[in-house]
């Protein structure tokens, strides 16, 4: 039976540029990459070097803090790049795609009848188990481990974020497989949670616990989800799958064949085409978003929590949407004192109130600068969660570890506070605060 959740904390960020329910097929990029810094916590050893040719699903790199874990190539052809930063770190692996693609021979198990273990190492060999993220603190999950429960969101309630039901109206089979292949990972449950009155066919998928979310944003992040179904305590592990990842699985398991497609939506104000590209994972940006004028942000991913992308780099692998908008490099003279009906507030500092309906075209302009916290208890009006927000941080910023677990850090990762972040008068780096603070319990523990 399922179970409806009604949130009544939140906010929805109306922008211009929402992605048309057009689906269009990219041509093969000049090249893609696989980066070790879409994940958290990887120290990465490579397999390859330049010059190597490597078939689809060909290990390019492993952690070398569980070697099994490995990371493999999404197309067949040549490496073309390894692209190193700072101290030599590791920033990706670039390869040149074949015209026509080659797929490395990879083991494929009956999952009905397979054990957990050989499931596991399905995943592994495939590459495919970085896609499954363990809570707390938001890294690839480890495979001694084993999961109170798995769970899995089938919408995205973030600003230009893509609609789940469009892109895989298609993959219905694939998706079933999927969390055939997840529930053999948890003697749990295999957690589904769709939007209320926008469920498409999630509602019959079989074989798992079915929910239905409806509110503002963030209530489609999976972290709001488990808060509300089957909260996280000290102790408790629990895995998170993208629902496009789920899909990439089962055909996985199906078909025997590392088929890495994605739909990816294209949004913004500045998208010259806000629409749905079907791509290759870790494809280069310009192959989906073609020229970009001078002025332009392009992110990978939503703009409260994707990664500011050069021109010539790649779609992280986490992105399910590319979203362009303008720099905020221009400033206005005595803005504050002007009606603003074109700017958006969560206040009513501007009359934009009186339009709440209305999309806007925001840039990437904070509007000041970083100052100390005011405790307002503002951030709790839009987090649906039993999360002191202003006091955690405060005890990530000292590191008392006692406090941390007190407050709530196994139950959050960045994405959940991001929302925080962006109504926060004192332009406070949330996101990356709650980052250290879970790198230290990490260290600690």
């Amino acid at each position: 039976m399922s179970k409806n959740i009604k949130l009544r904390k939140g906010l929805d960020i109306k922008l211009v540029g929402k992605a048309e329910a057009v689906l269009e097929n990219t041509p093969m990029a000049k090249s893609y990459a696989v980066s070790p810094l879409d994940y958290e916590n990887v120290t990465p050893k490579l397999l390859v070097k330049v010059g190597d040719k490597v078939e689809a699903g060909s290990a390019l790199f492993f952690d070398k803090n569980n070697p099994r874990i490995l990371f493999t190539s999404p197309v067949s052809g040549v490496v073309s790049a390894i692209n190193r930063g700072e101290k030599r770190k590791l920033l990706n692996v670039a390869v040149e795609p074949d015209q026509v693609q080659v797929y490395k021979e990879l083991p494929v198990v009956n999952v009905a009848k397979a054990e957990r273990s050989e499931v596991i190492e399905m995943l592994l060999q495939s590459g495919l188990w970085t896609r499954i993220v363990e809570r707390p603190y938001g890294v690839i999950a480890n495979p001694e481990a084993k999961p109170k429960a798995i769970f899995v969101s089938a919408f995205d309630s973030a600003p230009l974020a893509p609609d789940y039901n469009f892109i895989l109206k298609e993959e219905r089979a694939a998706v079933e497989a999927g969390m055939a292949v997840l529930a053999k990972l948890t003697d749990g449950k295999v957690h589904l949670s769709a939007r209320k009155g926008d469920e498409g066919y999630m509602a019959e998928v079989k074989g798992v616990e079915y929910h239905t979310f409806e509110g503002k944003h963030p209530a489609g992040n999976v972290g709001v989800q488990i808060h509300h179904i089957d909260r996280i305590a000290k102790g408790d592990i629990v895995w998170t799958v993208n629902i496009q990842d789920v899909a990439i699985i089962g055909r996985y398991a199906t078909s025997g064949k590392l088929d890495m497609s994605k739909v990816v939506a294209v949004a913004g104000s500045e998208a010259q085409k806000p629409l749905y590209k079907r791509i290759i994972s870790g494809a280069a940006i310009e192959s989906v978003v073609g020229s970009v004028a001078a002025g332009v942000r392009i992110i990978s991913g939503d703009v409260l929590t994707g990664v500011t992308t050069a021109a010539d780099g790649y779609i992280s692998a986490n992105a399910n949407v590319v979203t362009l908008i303008p720099e905020g490099d221009k400033y206005e003279l005595l803005g504050w004192a002007m009606p603003r009906f074109h700017r958006f507030s969560v206040s009513r500092a501007y009359f934009s109130w009186l339009c709440p309906k209305k999309e806007y075209k925001l840039d990437t302009n904070l509007n000041g600068g970083e100052r100390p916290f005011v405790v307002t208890g503002l951030y709790e009006n839009y987090l649906p969660m039993d999360v002191y927000v202003s006091y955690l941080l405060k005890a990530i910023l000292v590191g008392d570890l006692d406090k941390m677990e007190n407050l709530g850090i196994y139950e959050v990762l960045p994405e959940d506070l991001a929302l925080c972040e962006f109504v926060d008068p004192s332009k406070i780096d949330m996101q990356q605060i709650v980052r250290d603070g879970i790198n230290l319990m990490i260290k600690e523990s």
